[in-house]
């Protein structure tokens, strides 16, 4: 069986190699109520190794400058500026005092903003929290995102997002269901996300609320695609678009299904409890790394 296993990793590899280009921008994506300088996490017991803004840091980090021009998007947000507030007051406790703001409310003014030049400009861009239904509607086909896109795979461009500006970054997205329903096969919505990670679904306070059987839905539907939930002050820093660290003060919880040998999935709609067996789990903290797996041969 050991044998049968590692013939299937070198198979996967060879598929990677040369078909797609490798993203050589960074994603920094953030479970939500990443520490902005108090003197502990928020909702947990403060551990040995702490570090204040570390999760901003990383963001930082990810631009390759030490004066980095951030754009931050608030579009998914009910209160863009005192969001916006927010994360200027937190940037410029990290050195970044040039940061712009970005705020949409609807598609129309999207698609009539020439913000094209500021982008451009830009060596890091920031998705608030909020509803995440707002930015894959407002965003998803626009030249904002198409040209956000091709910067992030050709250029040395940091993408980051916390709460629902993470789960957006992910196809497929979840937009609905919580913990009252989420046991129940065919409760969970999901949609495209973003696509920044494809066969890849975020999901953000995934301990504090109790997320781990809505993202099992995502994964038993489809096992091509493996889920990933963040607790909060918690984030992976994503490079090559593949290769993955997690930092900050939490876990973060992969569900992978490619062994799934039974499941639910011909009653999934019956208001019954999912059921599946052979699901896989990691649990990942602060310096783990992970290798997004890519069972779906890329294609242009």
């Amino acid at each position: 069986m050991k044998a049968k296993k590692e013939t299937r990793t070198t198979i996967r590899t060879k598929k990677n190699e040369n078909h797609c280009p490798v993203p050589q921008g960074t994603l920094i994506i953030i479970g939500g109520k990443e520490n902005k300088g108090e003197d502990a996490p928020d909702n947990k017991k403060k551990p040995p190794d702490f570090i204040k803004l570390q999760v901003l840091e990383a963001f930082k980090d990810a631009t390759h400058k030490k004066e980095p021009v951030i754009e931050v998007v608030t579009t998914a947000s009910g209160e863009g500026a005192e969001s916006f507030q927010d994360y200027q007051k937190v940037f410029e406790k990290i050195g970044i005092t040039n940061v712009g703001h970005i705020h949409h409310n609807s598609r129309e003014e999207v698609l009539s903003d020439p913000m094209l030049e500021r982008l451009k400009n830009a060596d890091g861009v920031f998705f608030s929290g909020g509803d995440q239904l707002k930015l894959t509607g407002f965003y998803g086909g626009t030249d904002f995102l198409i040209y956000l896109k091709q910067r992030y795979i050709n250029e040395q461009l940091a993408i980051g997002g916390t709460s629902a500006g993470a789960m957006a970054m992910s196809t497929p997205m979840i937009y609905a269901g919580n913990e009252d329903v989420q046991e129940l096969g065919g409760e969970i919505k999901i949609t495209t996300g973003l696509e920044f990670l494809k066969d890849v679904c975020i999901d953000t306070h995934f301990v504090h609320r109790g997320r781990f059987v809505r993202m099992a839905q995502v994964v038993i539907t489809n096992p091509t695609c493996i889920g990933i939930g963040l607790e909060e002050d918690t984030a992976v820093v994503i490079k090559n678009g593949l290769e993955m660290q997690v930092i900050g003060t939490g876990l973060v919880i992969i569900i992978e299904g490619f062994g799934i040998r039974d499941s639910s999935i011909k009653e999934f709609s019956e208001d019954k409890p999912v059921t599946a067996r052979d699901l896989r789990v990691h649990l990942l903290a602060d310096g783990a790394t992970y290798l997004i797996p890519q069972l779906n041969p890329p294609h242009k």
